[in-house]
């Protein structure tokens, strides 16, 4: 039976079952909570901030399973992150962590993985926008730094077009292609369709190298002196273009290769 409803820590409601008599007790549902209480309508009434990361993940969730609630849930996967990651590094490692070990929870299933893992890159992806909006460009290493924790683990070839305002402030940057560069996909039309529709002053190429090395290639040279010569026509420069590799990047303006 219950001994009682306890508010957890950072103001979450915590069931608590009592299984001693060896009947397994009864299993807390969320219907059993007040509305008021529930994750969902907690959120709706006083803003996700308020809200503890148990909860959080439970709307995330939306349902539970035999296995318990959607807090259960969540309180079992911040759980397993708290033993990895040590307290207070939970969130940090369940989104690093496979989805194949969040579907290993149990009760917890393909959707559901999917669900928890879209919701942290959701929110990394967030981060960064907000991280680079209006950063101020004034070298290669302002923007390989910014570009190489997001892009050194790829295992694609990502190609992508940083905007600058006549600041050189980077405002907007643009996943152009994903796969191997060569002259036949990489158009300069979809280089700086965006560029033109949002009135950048220059651009800044990026793209990473998943084998590591952010040597340019011979194709990365080629492709780069064409788009560099379309961006003259179009009156917007193209200021450089950053390989990205592990942890490290190259600067083709710098070493040369592209600009004659």
């Amino acid at each position: 039976m219950f001994r009682g409803m306890a508010r957890g820590a950072g103001g979450g409601t915590e069931a608590v079952v009592d299984r001693s008599s060896g009947g397994g007790g009864y299993r807390f549902r969320m219907k059993d909570l007040p509305e008021t209480e529930r994750p969902r309508e907690r959120l709706f009434k006083v803003g996700p901030e308020a809200l503890t990361h148990s909860e959080l993940l439970a709307v995330i969730l939306r349902t539970g399973s035999g296995e318990g609630s959607a807090l259960d849930l969540a309180r079992q996967l911040l759980a397993i992150g708290r033993v990895a990651a040590g307290a207070g590094r939970e969130l940090g490692y369940l989104s690093e962590a496979p989805i194949e070990e969040i579907c290993g929870v149990k009760g917890i299933g393909r959707a559901k993985a999917a669900q928890v893992k879209a919701a942290f890159e959701l929110g990394k992806r967030a981060a960064a926008e907000v991280g680079r909006a209006r950063t101020p460009v004034r070298c290669p290493s302002d923007v390989g730094q910014l570009f190489v924790k997001e892009m050194k683990h790829l295992d694609r070839e990502q190609f992508r077009a940083v905007l600058l305002n006549t600041k050189n402030q980077l405002y907007a940057d643009d996943l152009v292609l994903v796969g191997s560069l060569n002259e036949s996909i990489v158009h300069p039309r979809e280089i700086f369709k965006a560029a033109i529709r949002k009135s950048a002053a220059a651009v800044i190429l990026v793209h990473n190298h998943p084998s590591g090395d952010p040597s340019p290639s011979p194709e990365d040279v080629d492709v780069t002196a064409r788009l560099v010569e379309a961006g003259r026509i179009l009156g917007i420069d193209v200021l450089d273009h950053v390989v990205v590799g592990e942890g490290r990047f190259v600067s083709m303006r710098e070493s040369g290769a592209a600009w004659r």
